[in-house]
């Protein structure tokens, strides 16, 4: 049986893996999207076709981090409840598998 610290040392591990997973994914969706918006800002606006490459370039980033972010963070919210959903149920397996012990199983089992 693992011990309380690598139980822990796991999920922080599982965790930051599913965080790592969000911001790649999020990067890549929110880079898809500032990519398209930035194609149409280039044919609809010569105010974006004057700035420089540097300064695009900047702008692509810019969402694509932002992207990264919002999705790590919301992957790892995810993760969080599931391990909160998956803590209680082995709370309450355990509470009644006491009980069970205790009192003993019902007649009808």
């Amino acid at each position: 049986m693992p011990s309380a610290n690598e139980i822990k040392h796991n999920e922080a591990v599982d965790a930051s893996w599913e965080a790592s997973k969000g911001a790649v994914s999020g990067a890549i969706k929110w880079g898809i999207g500032t990519a398209i918006l930035g194609g149409v800002a280039y044919l609809a606006s010569p105010v974006y076709r004057g700035l420089t490459i540097q300064f695009k370039v900047y702008i692509q980033m810019s969402g694509m981090v932002l992207g990264s972010m919002l999705e790590a963070d919301h992957r790892l919210r995810e993760y969080e409840a599931q391990m909160r959903l998956r803590r209680r149920l082995m709370r309450d397996q355990a509470m009644w598998a006491s009980l069970e012990e205790q009192y003993g199983k019902d007649d009808d089992e």
